[in-house]
């Protein structure tokens, strides 16, 4: 593929710019107003960081709607986006995998049909010669050209269970005969399926003719298997079987992976990965554990780059804006984390793909300047000889419609390249403040992930703790504005008033519920007035352990080609300490997992109150920043009888007493540049200068587009809820010398923080720099 001509990517401004554009286009027309685009960041003294940025350089599609040579199809399938079988011959309802011929040509598979045994007799398991007519800066049609296909059949009569054509000379296998979700092409030219009703390991000759009985997986069959037997429990489940499988760079060995957890695994996250070997046929007894970003996430394909090293799909199930994980990661067989599971590195985030050529431009959500393939189904994955990656589409046909709602996803196939690059980082720490609490709903997986597609240096999760002891990510410990609690029944019972640093709150509290029972609540939006464009994800998304908060930003990269960091703020630690549930310590051992308890770690905990800075000073290295409010004081003052305010420790000397266990302060924005009577900014006050005299960095919050969060000037309207010139405010903030910015809008903060430049403030024995 090095034919293909490539254009280099955008820089870290467009990228933005283009993030944030796609945010506002999901707001009301009320509620957005055009954002100005400088020309081009000013030259910064940040050096360049080499790293890799997804480039779309060729993109080719299929038709939803294309049907093959065959009988018809899709009889018992269910009706969607306008489509309602039976079709006069065979859907292909998208590609799970694919095999680079080397010639243009791909062999590519789709699955059993139309998700279920019950629903898919009447296809054909099929893969497909294909012939890409790519999609270029060049041009080029982008159209997916069908050559031929082999029919995958047991015309020799291996198998020894009733099939849909038993009565049939030729044995064409169905969906309703096995579930097939990955292949492998031997060097003989036969064929290695890995399906999921058994799940089994299928064997075909070159012609698609089933070569030996299944290979079954011992001690593991899944509620479709046609072995399993009354009573016997299934450990694999339903659609969790062998979705991927790579090869060994000599083929003998197949990786196959299961899609999800075991039945019977308490670590919902693990998957695990087999190794088969094809001489002996069996298993050798060798597995490794790779632990997910969240537990509903499903491995979606595998393809290996090299020996012991593959690169594997992990997506979620939510397609179009709803999306959170289309990644593919990197492992080495050969190495794992001190708990065992095998470190992964991001190659690909298929939310944040560059498009600079506009190619497939106006073919639907995610083919603007940033390409995405937010699809439900993420299948496709294959290395080719240049080294760049060519991803693919299951569009389970008519169902998913993630590019243009009630219009069913054509099958795609697109080339990215990972060539190198440099990238000038931005010198001011840009916070998701809640992730991008603008544009999903504050505190889900979702929300990180889109302030990282927004260009955040850092995600901000609040800590709270469960009634069992674990960390999760809500920005109060009650939660009834958060999720949707009060619509539990089973838990109205739970309901209950306390005194929460010395005000009464009514409703729920995470510490009277065990994470398991947390885990069965959906976020929602906090603010649904200010941000109704954000309840359309209410419902969606779980609520998110620190780990696994961690767990996204180490393993993702930001636009500026660093490790994204986390910036975790304890809430309410004196009240958690008096009920048991102390957040320090867990806290601690969270970094230690994650391999992130250092100094250097692109980590930054923060809090309100100061004793439990000044304990997790002793207990850890990492950067520890001092949060400060425009009013009151730490609670743990008030329990002290400490009666000095927030307004105190911003005073030359309560700035130096910070420097002593702290590296950094976290300001609320009218304590940095006051408001006049009138509701307009006002002129700087000396706190940036006195911390950065005490050695201390400073990160405001918070900033927000609506007008109810800015400053008069800078309103655009009487309108509350619609946006205003957030960019006009924050470069008066930064031209005030602030260090890093908390923002519910990342993608519009990016684009402010790349026209401006200021000096990067070293402390101690970090930064608090992006």
């Amino acid at each position: 593929m090095s034919r293909i001509p490539t254009r280099r990517v955008l820089p870290r401004l467009l990228a933005a710019a283009a993030a944030t554009a796609t945010a506002v286009a999901l707001l009301p027309a009320t509620a957005a107003v055009a954002q100005p685009l400088a020309a081009a960041p000013a030259a910064s003294q940040s050096p360049y960081v080499q790293t890799h940025v997804p480039t779309l350089v060729a993109r080719a599609t299929l038709s939803a709607d294309h049907l093959e040579p065959g009988p018809a199809s899709g009889a018992l399938a269910s009706p969607a986006n306008g489509r309602t079988g039976p079709w006069a011959g065979q859907v292909i309802p998208g590609f799970s995998a694919a095999i680079d011929n080397g010639d243009g040509t791909f062999w590519a598979q789709p699955d059993n049909g139309f998700g279920a045994k019950g629903n898919s007799a009447d296809f054909l398991l099929r893969n497909y010669l294909v012939r890409p007519a790519w999609q270029t800066a060049a041009g080029g049609t982008g159209e997916i050209q069908i050559e031929r296909f082999v029919s995958y059949n047991d015309r020799n009569g291996v198998l020894d269970f009733p099939i849909v054509n038993d009565g049939t000379a030729e044995r064409l296998l169905t969906g309703a005969d096995f579930d097939i979700e990955s292949v492998v092409k031997a060097k003989d030219g036969t064929f290695w399926v890995g399906e999921e009703f058994g799940p089994f390991l299928l064997h075909f000759d070159a012609e698609g003719t089933l070569l030996a009985k299944p290979y079954a997986l011992e001690g593991a069959k899944s509620p479709a298997n046609p072995y399993l037997q009354p009573g016997e429990t299934p450990r694999v489940r339903s659609s969790r079987g062998f979705e991927a499988m790579a090869a060994s760079a000599n083929g003998r060995y197949l990786y196959p992976v299961v899609e999800g957890s075991y039945a019977d695994d308490p670590d919902l996250r693990r998957r695990e990965i087999l190794e088969f070997d094809t001489r002996a046929g069996q298993y050798t007894g060798r597995t490794w554990s790779y632990q997910t970003d969240q537990e509903p996430n499903v491995i979606g394909d595998a393809f290996t780059v090299r020996n012991d090293v593959l690169i594997l799909i992990e997506r979620d199930d939510f397609e179009g804006e709803q999306a959170v994980t289309k990644r593919v990661y990197q492992v080495d067989l050969r190495r794992t984390d001190a708990e065992g599971y095998l470190e992964k590195t991001l190659v690909l985030d298929a939310l944040r793909i560059a498009n600079p050529d506009g190619i497939g431009a106006g073919d639907g959500y995610g083919t603007g300047e940033i390409y995405s393939l937010p699809v439900q189904s993420f299948e496709t994955v294959v290395q080719l000889k240049d080294g760049s990656l060519l991803i693919g589409n299951d569009n389970n046909y008519p169902g998913n419609d993630a590019r243009i709602p009630g219009t069913p996803d054509d099958t795609e196939f697109a080339i990215i390249d990972l060539d190198k690059t440099k990238i000038e980082p931005s010198t001011v720490s840009l916070i998701g403040h809640r992730g991008a609490s603008g544009s999903r709903p504050e505190h889900t997986l979702a929300s990180y992930e889109t302030a990282i597609v927004q260009c955040a240096d850092y995600i901000e999760p609040d800590v709270v703790s469960t009634k069992d002891g674990v960390l999760v990510a809500r920005h109060e410990n009650e939660i009834s504005g958060t999720t949707d609690v009060a619509s539990h029944a089973e838990f109205a019972a739970r309901k209950a008033t306390k005194v929460i640093d010395g005000v009464s709150i009514t409703g729920w509290f995470t510490e009277d519920f065990t994470f398991a029972e947390l885990r069965t609540l959906r976020a929602k939006e906090r603010l649904p007035q200010t941000r109704p464009a954000n309840t359309a994800f209410d419902g969606l998304y779980v609520i998110p352990t620190l780990d696994e908060v961690m767990d996204l930003a180490r393993h993702s990269v930001s636009c500026d080609g660093r490790p994204v960091g986390v910036y975790p703020e304890t809430k309410h630690p004196s009240y958690f300490d008096s009920i048991g549930l102390s957040l320090e310590e867990p806290l601690v051992a969270a970094l230690r997992a994650n391999g992130l308890d250092r100094a250097n770690a692109p980590v930054i905990v923060q809090s309100f109150e100061t004793a439990n800075l000044r304990e997790l000073d002793g207990l850890t290295d990492v950067t520890l920043a001092q949060l400060v409010s425009n009013s009151g004081r730490p609670y743990d003052f008030t329990l002290a009888g400490d009666t000095r305010t927030y307004r105190d420790l911003v005073t030359p000397a309560g700035l130096a007493e910070i420097a002593a266990y702290a590296d950094g302060v976290g300001v609320e924005k009218s304590v940095l540049i006051s408001r006049t009577a009138d509701g307009r900014l006002g002129a700087p006050t000396s706190v940036i200068a006195d911390a950065h005299a005490a050695g201390l960095s400073v990160h405001g919050w918070t900033f927000r587009a609506e007008n109810q969060f800015l400053p008069a000037d800078f309103r655009s309207s009487a309108d509350p809820n619609a946006y205003g010139d957030l960019d006009g405010e924050l470069k008066a903030y930064i031209a005030a010398g602030m260090d890093g910015v908390f923002s519910d809008h990342p993608g519009i903060a990016a684009v402010t923080i790349d026209t401006v430049t200021i000096d990067t403030v070293t402390i101690g024995t970090g930064t608090l720099e992006g």
